[in-house]
């Protein structure tokens, strides 16, 4: 479950911290802390090739003197360490360059506990043993695949977290979260010829991590699928890109309704708020509240209540991603899209996202297609943050009269985003595997270069 609590030993510290801030000559200030522990494993060939253990607790502070702002961090703890720390981050803040949008988020755009239950913790514990079995279980299952020549070994996770956030305008919230992951790599040979696959998977319970067998067959199954692969000759025909990688042909558009950018002015979408941006019918959801999902949280790092809502809906798009700083810098209030780390200014970024699917299966998009490229990894993408003309280097399948045909490498896919959106078409196949979760997606007329 979420915990979440108001007077710990963690929360006390951060309040201390903010008050020793104040008394020293900060008008303002804001601690953060992290706890976390993780361990992991790796093997290969059924041999125990590594163990990491991870215990860490660390500290950030940012001040505020007037309009001007610093922050620092620190794993060091103690007393003597928090009192430079505060020393520190103040003088650094008397001397940094005034900022006209710095500051905390407005009170009343805070996120007021009791905060949402989203499921995010699970109370299970995997051992080293118990992450080196499923490693190599997973790994065996991938190499029982009839083609898989060798390992690039598997490996196993586990961590929990917890993030406070407390200020001196009175925000005061903390939420954990766990993570379990198995995955494992591998290669497969026909001719003399190698090609590699994978599969991993990441869950916030225990329960959902699908098996080590169907991981590792998974991995097997499309290392061998890629083998023989053939190059192609340049053309223009439909490309479907694969719901595992569709999400890279979205993601620009994105970052581009990032507030930051749009302040810049280096954005593709700049001019296109509430305008048409994707073809009819599609809606890309942000839901910070979807259980146990990957990229969930109760507030956002400045302690703004996030709401669920619709980046883009039926094709327009309806707002823009905006933390307390991009928010002034345009004249908006803030959209509960802060993003940081222990030290820095906040940054901006989505939650859960998801693309609402359509009514075709991968199949059907295939036979409406006839002919055509489908997508089934991707690599080295190019982005014109200005203009939206995008490029990248894929691998995946020619397909003909609606049918796998047979693998194909080397080949780059390119086009301006502004067009292809607008004529992209959505696969019914929609899956919720991490945070950034899109069906298939279809666009016709799609340049290729190839051999």
């Amino acid at each position: 479950m979420t915990e979440t609590t108001t007077a710990s030993v963690s929360t006390d510290l951060l309040n201390d911290i903010v008050q020793a801030a104040l008394k020293a000559g900060a008008d303002a200030a804001e601690a953060v802390s992290a706890d976390r522990q993780s361990l992991s494993v790796g093997v290969r060939n059924g041999r125990l090739e590594d163990v990491e253990r991870e215990e860490s607790r660390d500290l950030g502070l940012r001040v505020f003197v007037g309009q001007r702002q610093a922050s620092v961090s620190a794993s060091d703890l103690s007393e003597a360490t928090r009192t430079r720390l505060v020393e520190r981050a103040v003088a650094m803040a008397r001397l940094a360059p005034e900022d006209p949008h710095a500051g905390f988020a407005p009170e009343d755009r805070l996120a007021r506990g009791p905060f949402a239950d989203l499921d995010l913790y699970d109370a299970s514990e995997r051992t080293a043993e118990e992450l080196e079995r499923a490693s190599a279980e997973a790994e065996a299952a991938a190499l029982a695949v009839p083609g898989v020549a060798k390992s690039e070994g598997g490996h196993a996770s586990w961590s929990s977290s917890r993030w406070r956030l407390a200020t001196s305008h009175g925000f005061d919230g903390d939420y954990r979260g766990t993570a379990f992951s198995l995955g494992v790599g591998v290669i497969a040979e026909k001719d003399g010829a190698m090609e590699r696959g994978g599969e991993s998977r990441t869950t916030r319970h225990l329960s959902d991590l699908p098996s080590a067998q169907s991981i590792g067959v998974y991995a097997g199954e499309k290392a061998v699928s890629r083998t023989g692969p053939r190059k192609i000759a340049s053309t223009t025909a439909p490309v479907i890109f694969e719901n595992r990688v569709a999400g890279q042909i979205v993601s620009p558009a994105v970052g581009a309704i990032a507030g930051p950018s749009i302040a810049r002015g280096t954005s593709f979408l700049k001019d296109k708020l509430g305008q048409r941006v994707f073809a009819e019918g599609v809606s890309l959801i942000d839901d910070p509240f979807r259980k146990r999902g990957l990229g969930s949280t109760p507030f956002d790092d400045e302690g703004v209540a996030v709401e669920r809502r619709a980046l883009f809906d039926d094709g327009v798009l309806t707002t823009w991603l905006l933390n307390t700083a991009s928010a002034r810098q345009l004249g908006m209030q803030t959209t509960g899209h802060a993003s940081r780390g222990l030290a820095g200014p906040s940054g901006v970024s989505p939650h859960n996202l998801h693309m609402e699917p359509g009514e075709r299966d991968l199949a059907g998009l295939m036979g409406d297609a006839g002919t055509g490229l489908l997508v089934t990894s991707m690599f080295g993408p190019s982005l014109n943050g200005n203009t939206g003309d995008w490029s990248a280097g894929v691998s995946g399948f020619w397909f003909e009269n609606g049918q796998i045909a047979y693998p194909v490498s080397e080949v780059t896919v390119a086009g301006k985003l502004p067009e292809l959106y607008l004529r992209l078409q959505r696969g019914s196949d929609l899956e919720f595997r991490g945070s950034f979760n899109v069906p298939s997606l279809m666009f016709d007329a799609v340049a290729i270069a190839g051999k």
